[in-house]
Order: structure tokens, then C-alpha cells, then sequence
């Protein structure tokens, strides 16, 4: 399935040109144009979904086992000293691409953007805590 208006559908079929680092028949793994740090890359399903939400499981699972076999591949390679994995889904959590996708970012040591995925801690209560927990259970 592709979606007509989908930017990353265009870059998978070859209509919007991409630094394309890895290619299989279910994924193409393309570095990000507006990087957050040198060797930032994407890992896209070939397959169109929007998100974590509408992605199959089994899809979900082969795209984590290539983003832990790009992630050594690249802290390797770049020799950088940390490694963030990033999926995103739906705006309010920073989704602007509506095609499931994983971001690939090598952190190094006093570079500028490593506290873009720092967040301030909320605080709950014990019995918040307990009521949230259990809510949650399978």
C-alpha cells in the first residue's frame, strides 16, 4: 500500500531523491534531511502506515531487529558515544510525518543538540501511582 500524498511513499518509490544508507525488500533506511546530529538516519517500511498504532506486529518486530543491527553498525562506523531510538506518533508527540518511521540518532560527546530528548519529571503521588498502575495491567 502507498499513500499519493505521503512524503516518505515518494522517497521509497524513487520520486523525491534520498541518502539511502540500507535497502531490503520491506525497508529502506534513508539519512534525515534535517538531522539532529551527523549520521541521524530513518528507518521507513516499505509498506505505508501512519503509525505504531496501524503498523503489523511483525513489521513492527523486523523493523527493531534492523534499527539494533544499524545501531552498532553506525556507533561503529561514526564512533559515537551514545545512541538514541526514536519513533514518534501522532503531532502532540512530535509526529510531522504521518508514515510510520524509527529515527537513528548517534549522540557524541559535547555536541549541541544532546538535550532535545530531555524532558522535565512530573511527580505523582503514591496513590497516584497505584491507581495508574493498575489501570495499565494486562
Amino acid at each position: 500500500m502507498k499513500d499519493e500524498n505521503c512524503i516518505f511513499c515518494k522517497i521509497i518509490a524513487g520520486e523525491i531523491p534520498s541518502n539511502t544508507i540500507y535497502e531490503d525488500e520491506e525497508f529502506k533506511v534513508i539519512l534525515d534531511a534535517s538531522p539532529a546530529a551527523r549520521g541521524h538516519a530513518l528507518i521507513l517500511p516499505k509498506e505505508h502506515y501512519a503509525d505504531l498504532y496501524d503498523i503489523e506486529e511483525e513489521t513492527a518486530a523486523r523493523a527493531m531487529k534492523l534499527a539494533k543491527k544499524l545501531a552498532g553498525h553506525m556507533t561503529e562506523v561514526l564512533k559515537c558515544d551514545g545512541f538514541n531510538l526514536v519513533q514518534n506518533n501522532h503531532e502532540v508527540a512530535g509526529q510531522t510525518v504521518f508514515h510510520f518511521h524509527m529515527h537513528l540518532i548517534p549522540r557524541y560527546k559535547n555536541a549541541k543538540n544532546n538535550d532535545i530528548l530531555i524532558w522535565n519529571h512530573e511527580n505523582f503521588s503514591p496513590e497516584e501511582m497505584k491507581e495508574i498502575c493498575e489501570a495499565l495491567k494486562l
